[in-house]
């Protein structure tokens, strides 16, 4: 009660230091001291992210933008992706479709202990086409997973395997979100903010910017994990009867799995061919998500559908825009990245965008809301970038996203840890001894996309 009550006063006594009229402040400052109200508010949880952010649409709205500017944020077509993955996806998982995927994809390890923990990290990657919600993909290959070791322990030793696939999801669920353009929220903002400086971004050039570097690292932390945990032999025969019985419980496909299946390969078909037929891959989004609730096509009506639709995430979302238009338009961005700039000017680019990339990994550390942490790098590292010679400024930003995105050392950096954590198959102490070579290998295969790959293509 005592931090809340600090949490809640600090941001209180900053906005009477800064905005009223004591002081004639420059507005960069004020526009700093706005930013550090909303993280606090944010990152300490003083009220519900919702409740917070329409206070930072107060503050924004009488001492920056006019009240119908900063209401033009929430109807950004950004936002209202959001709004149609939402409800695609738990269509996808409503139906059962997402688990009777999971559990197929999971017979290709034909029972092996290894290939059962690398096809688990296969499937976050494919469930992030489906799925745009990272908590969404936890919450549905953990519980598949657990089942199936709960099982498997009453004849086999699954204290390494457990580690290895908990862990390894914990990490992977974060960077797979980076695998496509609608693969998480924070991934949806990123590519609203890198259409704004790239005419050439759209779902498929998302998807050759990253799909290498991502499954490149799959492999190479399936690798760490195996030879860090290594899985005891485990009985094929039995873990292969216990998939086949989760998925005979499932009964055959049934007509609404179809129906999805349908809407989906349209949904995909039509955001991979937007370069050809002109439709933006928000609007594609929303015809996928209405396709989902219409007559002979739906698979629902409008009462269950509205349940999946997480407002307080949009109106979160929405506000997240906001930081970054102010930050922009106030010319605080570039009066931080002219600083940093002026500060490193004797070194080499190469240098200040590793310091950025490393910067970003650590800086992450405190920030449990990734979302919130890149409302304020990226647009930073763009800025950035297009002051460094030898760097585009959209390849800065990719490499500072993805430095960004994950959470190696501690449970508390994200939500997804929490949840694996809670099933008790790793300790904090795990975590840390697979962070470290994990992150130091992310690290690495960042550098090398951009020297190698994105500076390229």
């Amino acid at each position: 009660m005592k931090k809340q009550m600090i949490l809640f006063i600090s941001p209180l006594i900053i906005y009477i230091l800064f905005f009223q009229p004591l002081f004639d402040w420059d507005i960069k400052i004020q526009a700093l001291a706005s930013l550090v109200i909303i993280q606090i508010l944010w990152i300490g949880r003083v009220f519900s992210l919702a409740f917070s952010s329409l206070l930072f649409i107060l503050l924004l709205s009488f001492h920056f933008f006019n009240y119908e500017e900063t209401l033009a944020y929430i109807s950004s077509e950004i936002v209202w992706l959001l709004f149609a993955t939402f409800i695609i996806s738990h269509a996808f998982i409503e139906t059962g479709l997402a688990s009777r995927l999971s559990l197929k994809l999971l017979t290709v390890s034909r029972g092996s202990g290894s290939g059962l923990i690398l096809i688990s990290y296969i499937l976050m990657l494919i469930l992030s086409i489906l799925i745009p919600s990272n908590i969404g993909k936890a919450n549905l290959v953990t519980s598949v997973l657990d089942r199936l070791l709960k099982n498997l322990n009453e004849i086999n030793s699954i204290e390494n395997l457990g580690k290895s696939l908990f862990i390894g999801i914990s990490y992977l669920t974060a960077i797979a979100g980076a695998f496509v353009a609608t693969g998480a929220s924070s991934t949806i903002y990123t590519f609203g903010l890198f259409t704004d400086i790239s005419n050439s971004i759209n779902y498929i050039s998302w998807l050759s910017y990253f799909a290498l570097p991502i499954i490149l690292f799959t492999l190479i932390l399936w690798g760490i994990m195996i030879h860090i945990f290594p899985p005891r032999n485990i009985n094929r025969k039995h873990l292969l009867r216990l998939i086949d019985k989760r998925l005979e419980e499932l009964g055959p496909v049934k007509r609404s799995e179809k129906k999805v299946i349908m809407i989906m390969s349209i949904t995909l078909l039509l955001w991979t061919t937007s370069s050809l037929h002109g439709f933006s891959i928000p609007l594609i989004g929303l015809l996928g998500a209405v396709l989902t609730l219409l007559p002979y096509t739906g698979v629902w009506d409008w009462e269950k559908a509205k349940k999946s639709i997480n407002w307080d995430m949009m109106l979160f979302f929405a506000s997240t825009l906001m930081v970054s238009g102010m930050l922009i338009k106030t010319g605080t961005i570039e009066w931080m990245a002219d600083y940093i700039v002026s500060s490193v000017s004797a070194q080499s680019g190469l240098l200040v965008v590793l310091i950025l990339i490393i910067g970003a990994m650590l800086i992450r550390i405190v920030f449990v809301n990734v979302l919130g942490f890149l409302t304020i790098i990226i647009p930073l590292s763009i800025q950035i970038g297009q002051n460094l010679k030898g760097f585009s400024p959209l390849v800065v930003a990719m490499a500072v996203f993805l430095a960004g995105v994950p959470g190696f050392f501690l449970i508390t950096q994200s939500p997804v840890h929490l949840i694996s954590y809670s099933y008790g198959y790793f300790t904090d102490r795990d975590l840390i001894k697979a962070g470290i070579p994990a992150s130091l290998c992310w690290v690495t295969v960042i550098i090398l996309s951009l020297l190698l790959f994105w500076n390229y293509i």
